[in-house]
């Protein structure tokens, strides 16, 4: 079985700043981590490596310094890691980037199938849960989303059944593999890595592809290639005091209730 699974390098979310110029987050001001979710995925595809055997890949789009989180994802248990790399991605939104792991991906089933895709929920830095199924779409693979239990592997039969998170509960789903799936953190806890994958973590380069590699159209990368883009960023106005009700608990209660229906009358009107 081989699995892939999808990370990010994700800034950390307290100590970011936007861009004014482009509208867009200077991940030079923050220190960066692999996504949260990314890291469920990859221990998840571990999890099921060391059950069914086979290996895991990842497969990563993020600046040079991005093979730091491959580095993370071997040292957590992953056999080999694809980095895409190109000053041609920068700036991508949601669409962009589907197109260009999608692209990658494809690049990486001409070298050996693909059993199953895993991916992280979402990333931290963007929460829009869009990549994963961007990917799928343009993959055409089925998707099981926000899947916070994998149920049974049936590799007689290739289909897999998952639990996925729904507001009141979950919903059990079996698709056919191969297949993507999203997921939450509730899909595991993360493990500690042995020194033997430490070290070979520290000593591993990953595969690096740009665009001349992948193909594909240069007018779906970047910022010129994305068609969604943030028109204005700004810092909502602080909120001034309340104000405070003072008098006996019946005066406060008959106060608060004037005001409270003088509003509902303001707002019907």
């Amino acid at each position: 079985m081989h699995i892939l699974v999808c990370v990010k390098q994700v800034p950390d979310t307290t100590e970011i700043r936007m861009d004014p110029k482009t509208n867009t987050m200077d991940r030079s001001s923050a220190p960066t981590i692999i996504n949260p979710f990314d890291a469920h995925a990859v221990e998840e595809a571990v999890k099921i490596k060391k059950e069914f055997g086979g290996k895991v890949s990842i497969i990563s789009m993020g600046p040079p310094k991005a093979e730091e989180v491959i580095k993370k994802c071997i040292e957590m248990g992953a056999d080999e890691g694809y980095l895409l790399t190109d000053r041609a991605f920068a700036g991508s939104d949601t669409l962009s980037t589907s197109y260009i792991l999608a692209m990658g991906i494809k690049k990486v089933i001409e070298i050996e199938r693909i059993d199953l895709l895993l991916c992280g929920k979402q990333a931290i830095d963007g929460d829009t849960a869009q990549v994963g199924p961007g990917i799928a779409c343009r993959l055409g693979m089925p998707q099981l989303t926000y899947v916070e239990s994998i149920e049974n592997f049936n590799l007689k039969k290739n289909v897999v059944v998952v639990h996925r998170k729904i507001d009141n509960g979950y919903e059990v789903v079996q698709s056919k593999l191969p297949c993507l799936i999203t997921v939450e953190k509730d899909i595991n806890e993360l493990s500690f890595s042995p020194l033997t994958n430490m070290i070979k973590a520290a000593r591993y380069k990953p595969i690096t592809w740009g665009i001349n590699d992948l193909g594909g159209d240069l007018s779906k990368l970047g910022l010129n290639g994305s068609p969604t883009s943030v028109q204005r960023i700004f810092s909502p106005k602080q909120r001034v005091g309340g104000e405070l009700l003072k008098g006996s608990e019946d005066e406060v209660v008959k106060t608060l209730v004037d005001k409270l229906k003088g509003g509902i009358r303001k707002w019907q009107l």
